[in-house]
């Protein structure tokens, strides 16, 4: 089942990625990585929820388009956030004070720079409003849409590997997307993380979570 699962979904992307060509004006892809599973079942879910799940990356490419007035074609942007208490069913608005870091592509200056700010903070509500740092790191970012694996390095302070979801992954045969992604995306596929860490100073965090049930992948059009 999840080999079929797989198949329809990286023809999805295909297709979205071939229509928002065609249509939109901003268009790109989206990682995200949580500290707690979202491909789970309702039990495990359970289990971790007031517990774990306080934190995420949240980091999209842009592949085309304008946003404030600036091209932002091949830049990246990564928002790491730290919450009160899980970010569950509700995502952002239900998880209690949050405390939030931004991480803009350092090719990006002026302009650019801080359109790729706001376009964060646009994507993401609270924790748009709730940035207490912004800095300029180098970043390197892709996502395979046909193996369905994504890489996200940001300097020293964020690493995620990501791989589609397997067989030998399910646990109790009723996993689901349990919770949704923090972000807005067009289509996107749970996976699991190979490696998924935030090792950056502001939060009063650091973590990893490696080979978790905690990764999204995504695809953005606006």
């Amino acid at each position: 089942m999840l080999r079929t699962v797989s198949f329809l979904w990286a023809t999805v992307f295909i297709g979205v990625v071939a229509s928002a060509a065609d249509g939109e004006t901003l268009r790109g892809f989206y990682l995200e990585s949580r500290t707690c599973q979202v491909y789970t079942g309702p039990c495990f879910a359970n289990a971790e929820f007031g517990l774990t799940g306080n934190d995420a990356i949240m980091a999209w490419h842009i592949e085309e388009g304008n946003f404030a007035g600036a091209d932002l074609a091949g830049m990246s942007v990564v928002m790491v956030l730290h919450a009160e208490r899980t970010l569950a069913s509700a995502g952002i608005d239900d998880a209690g004070e949050i405390q939030s870091i931004v991480y803009v592509d350092e090719r990006a200056d002026g302009a650019r720079r801080a359109a790729l700010v706001e376009f964060a903070k646009h994507q993401t509500g609270k924790a748009g409003r709730a940035v207490v740092r912004v800095d300029s790191l180098p970043i390197t970012m892709s996502l395979d849409t046909a193996t369905l694996e994504g890489r996200l390095q940001a300097g020293r302070a964020v690493t995620m590997v990501t791989r589609k979801a397997r067989s030998g992954d399910c646990i109790c045969s009723n996993e689901v997307a349990y919770y949704p992604p923090l972000a807005s995306v067009t289509n996107f596929v749970p996976g699991v993380a190979r490696e998924a860490q935030f090792s950056g100073r502001g939060l009063g965090t650091q973590w990893s979570i490696p080979e978790s049930r905690s990764i999204y992948m995504g695809l953005f059009a606006f």
